[in-house]
């Protein structure tokens, strides 16, 4: 019997800047275009309700092969310490979170493919779900190190 894969993964990068700044600029989901591999741009549905917690968001997403939109809601709005969100109906939850170490900030960026989204697979995709699963573990794992350091490089030129 082999392993189930890990479904989750998380990473995290020292950046030159406050933990209130970072939060600043991670929450602004309307900036994602600007760090994501594959998020290319987002907005706020109702934009009275941008950035607190229960406020939805639409998500544009691109790969070569395909670009498809989500709805994303946020489930912590915790300013300089937590932002976090779960697409579509509890099926992936991202997130970061921010520790203050003297002038710097520690960012961890965290993914976790929940047993709603797996379900899902499973329902769409059939015998092909643990390959498209696999996709975007892979994805995930790619991505986050890459928006880190993205971030890193905006927050600190900023």
């Amino acid at each position: 019997m082999t392993e189930a894969p890990i479904r989750t993964h998380e990473k995290s990068i020292m950046v030159d800047t406050t933990a209130p700044a970072l939060y600043d600029l991670v929450s602004d989901v309307t900036r994602t275009g600007e760090w994501s591999p594959v998020c290319t741009a987002c907005w706020w549905d109702d934009v009275s309700r941008a950035g607190q917690v229960g406020a939805w968001f639409t998500g544009r997403n691109q790969l070569p092969e395909r670009t498809w939109e989500t709805r994303s809601q946020v489930v912590v709005a915790d300013r300089a310490r937590e932002f976090a969100w779960l697409v579509g109906s509890g099926f992936v939850r991202w997130g970061f979170t921010f520790e203050p170490d003297g002038g710097t900030t520690r960012v961890t960026e965290s993914w976790h493919f929940l047993p709603a989204g797996i379900a899902m697979f499973h329902e769409r995709y059939g015998d092909t779900a643990e390959i498209e699963i696999d996709e975007r573990i892979r994805l995930a794992h790619d991505g986050i190190p890459r928006t880190l350091e993205a971030i890193k490089r905006i927050a600190e030129t900023s």
